[in-house]
């Protein structure tokens, strides 16, 4: 079967596409456009009125960003990588406008000649764009992918305002300083977007604690479970001990208990202080020795100092695995699954191990800790803790009414 013939409309289109791609608006003619659709001027003027009827048309059916939106949609269900759509969005626009440079320069450089039709024209496609973004990040957001203070239709216009503004200055002057090449640009972009207006949704996992994201719902552990947690690693050994005496007593993640080294505590009478180092940072952090109202030792002789002194290595390392080597973050998770054979929180699911750092977070402030001081402990700012905050002032108001019920009349 042959294929069907493009109408004499289509060709003036994409022949006008193409010439002010080349060329710019203002440099094409109708006749230009019209010589290369191989039809008439009549026919142009009778289709589109006059040049800036055609352009119309190029900016209404152009499916460039409706493909790409489209796209972008579908990686929503099932919910992928976040950061990685994006990215991948923002880089295929800007490939798709650096295709046809000299007509983002000329509707940007002649807007402000165009008929009016024209520039509302320019705001459908704009608008048509945002819409199939707001569409995929409503969908993550939905889906509890992203936590966000702001409507989804905001977020896509934003983004995509940003996306316009890198191609017009890269378009306009490519000497300039500000970023050292796209790839540059496109991280610093997504990076800002998701942990300014954006925030990835708290699983409870290492990556949903303190210092790194904002914490959806803070789900701290009652003190009975935690008790018994550090009930069971003791029955497992000394190391089983130290590693959940860390994780509730200094309120350490997985992977900044495996970055501990030996050199990084430091204890006498007063406190036990472990040092934490993370990229652009090195901050200390208490070894608490009472934990939801039961002392564990001493600062000079607790679980953790114990398996310390067990140690007959020269390894730097705080902690070892079976074999003698740096303990891994799957061994943590590991003996955490140990500890919590058998017990359940009491929404009635298995313990997590972030758990541990939110019920540290949670004891800090209900102990009378302000929220400046916990900010400068984990590394967060006070909008990541303001859940631990809430939870904290839950806690405060049900124990005043348990005690108030204890009162006479």
């Amino acid at each position: 079967m042959s294929p069907q013939p493009i109408s004499a409309r289509q060709r003036l289109i994409q022949s006008a596409l193409e010439l002010f791609t080349a060329q710019g608006v203002s440099a094409t003619t109708t006749r230009q456009i019209a010589e290369k659709a191989e039809v008439n001027e009549v026919t142009l003027f009778r289709n589109f009125g006059n040049k800036h009827g055609l352009l119309l048309a190029v900016l209404e059916e152009s499916a460039a960003f409706k493909n790409l939106g489209e796209s972008l949609v579908r990686r929503a269900t099932p919910p992928g990588n976040v950061y990685q759509a994006l990215k991948d969005y923002a880089s295929d626009s800007l490939h798709a406008l650096e295709r046809v440079p000299e007509f983002v320069r000329s509707v940007v450089g002649e807007a402000d000649q165009f008929p009016t039709e024209n520039r509302r024209a320019l705001g459908r496609g704009l608008t048509e764009a945002n819409r199939y973004v707001a569409q995929y990040l409503a969908t993550v957001i939905q889906q509890g992918d992203l936590n966000t203070y702001l409507p989804a239709e905001k977020l896509a216009s934003l983004l995509n305002g940003m996306i316009l503004g890198y191609a017009v200055i890269e378009f306009t002057s490519e000497f300039h300083e500000l970023w050292e090449n796209r790839d540059d640009f496109l991280e610093n972009l997504v990076e800002l977007f998701l942990h300014g207006a954006m925030s990835p949704a708290p699983e409870l996992t290492t990556e949903a604690l303190p210092g790194s994201i904002i914490t959806k719902e803070v789900a701290d552990l009652p003190a009975g479970l935690v008790h018994e947690i550090l009930r069971q690693a003791r029955k497992l050994g000394v190391k089983d001990y130290a590693l959940a005496y860390t994780l509730f007593g200094a309120g350490l993640s997985p992977t900044e208990i495996v970055n501990l080294q030996r050199s990084h505590q430091i204890n006498d009478n007063h406190g036990h202080f472990l040092q934490i180092t993370t990229p652009g940072c090195i901050r200390q952090v208490p070894v608490n020795q009472w934990i939801l109202g039961k002392r564990y030792g001493s600062y000079t002789n607790n679980p953790l100092i114990k398996w310390l002194k067990s140690r007959k290595d020269s390894h730097p390392e705080m902690f070892l695995d079976e074999a003698g080597k740096p303990i891994s973050e799957s061994q943590i998770f590991g003996h955490w699954q140990a500890w919590t054979e058998g017990l359940l929180t009491p929404q009635g699911k298995s313990p997590e191990i972030a758990q541990a750092q939110h019920t540290w977070c949670v004891e800090m402030l209900m102990r009378g800790m302000s929220l400046d001081n916990l900010s400068i402990l984990t590394g967060c700012d006070r909008t990541q803790l303001q859940p631990y905050a809430r939870r904290a002032r839950e806690k405060a108001a049900l124990e005043q009414a348990t005690r108030l019920d204890h009162k006479p009349a």
